[in-house]
């Protein structure tokens, strides 16, 4: 297939390029390189990969053929949409209903990267797909929330009104080699400051839970899900839940840092909890995590520690 990635030179974008181009498949990567960077594309050298520094909420023109279209162009760490809390609301409506209308124009199927920030700050937990969230949409997170969930409606709307071949991924956290150093999400605060012995930022008293998925098993879970004929939402994650204390710990014992832990006041709208239901995707996908958390972190933490000699 020749399959367009919007977003595609960031931490996810740049992982799925990569597994695409080792199936066989044409790629074309967008970015504007607001939160991506050209480091996570740089190592690719093939015939079949195209890069185009764009913004895909301007119109956009591809020569030739389109067979998929995978939207995953936005900004997505909690110091990112702060930052950029405008470009964050128009990639999710004015971008995904630029990237709709070439699907349709080119009858792509088309793939939307939502979020587990659809649930907000969940009242059930295991969140499934049929739960309708807990959301504030003028808090700090609505920027991000919204646009999300916007953009499912945009997606659905185009399914049912012009039949056009639709796939949606709630993505729950994700985790692995190429996160941005200090991009504000839990693995990436964690590990630099404990491979520099400085101490581990833990918000609140700790007891507010996160999963984590190694970003190897979600990108198949994303690609089986292309494969599917699925046009309702599904959920990708780590159904194993801990605590955001236990994971601290969890760090500082691989690295073995000497690394303290800090407490400070808790942000408002943090999710006291985030667990995926993955009951849908086990049915129909046959998908579930393989990689576990040692393993996957230890990969990470490498990562992490050669990008850390490399700055100095």
């Amino acid at each position: 297939m020749r399959i367009l990635i919007t977003g595609g030179a960031g931490f996810l974008g740049s992982h799925l390029c990569d597994y695409l181009l080792n199936m066989g498949h044409e790629v074309i990567c967008m970015d504007n390189l607001i939160t991506g960077s050209i480091d996570n594309i740089n190592h690719i050298r093939s015939e079949k990969f195209k890069f185009y520094k764009y913004d895909v909420t301007e119109f956009i023109y591809v020569d030739g053929e389109i067979d998929f279209i995978l939207h995953f162009a936005s900004p997505a760490s909690p110091i990112d949409y702060a930052k950029y809390p405008i470009q964050t609301l128009k990639v999710g409506a004015l971008g995904t209903h630029k990237t709709l209308g070439l699907a349709k124009h080119k009858k792509a199927s088309y793939l939307l990267a939502s979020t587990s920030e659809v649930y907000g700050d969940p009242l059930v937990s295991p969140q499934p797909e049929d739960y309708w969230g807990n959301v504030n949409p003028i808090g700090p997170r609505g920027v991000y929330d919204e646009a999300k969930r916007f953009a499912e409606a945009l997606v659905m709307a185009y399914h049912s009104v012009h039949n056009l071949d639709t796939r949606i991924v709630r993505i729950f956290n994700t985790y692995g080699e190429r996160m941005r150093l200090f991009d504000g999400r839990v693995v990436p605060a964690f590990i630099p400051q404990a491979l520099k012995g400085e101490p581990l930022t833990v918000f609140g008293d700790g007891s507010q839970t996160r999963t984590f998925c190694y970003v190897a098993d979600l990108v198949k879970g994303i690609y089986r899900l292309m494969c599917s004929d699925c046009h309702t939402p599904v959920n990708l994650g780590n159904p194993e839940e801990m605590t955001v204390l236990e994971f601290a710990k969890k760090i500082i014992e691989i690295t073995g840092s000497s690394s303290p832990i800090v407490y400070k006041p808790l942000p408002q709208d943090d999710p006291k909890q985030r667990r995926p239901d993955i009951t849908k995707a086990k049915q129909l996908l046959d998908w579930e995590p393989k990689v576990t958390l040692e393993e996957g972190l230890n990969r990470t933490i490498k990562w992490f520690r050669q990008r850390l000699n490399k700055e100095g």
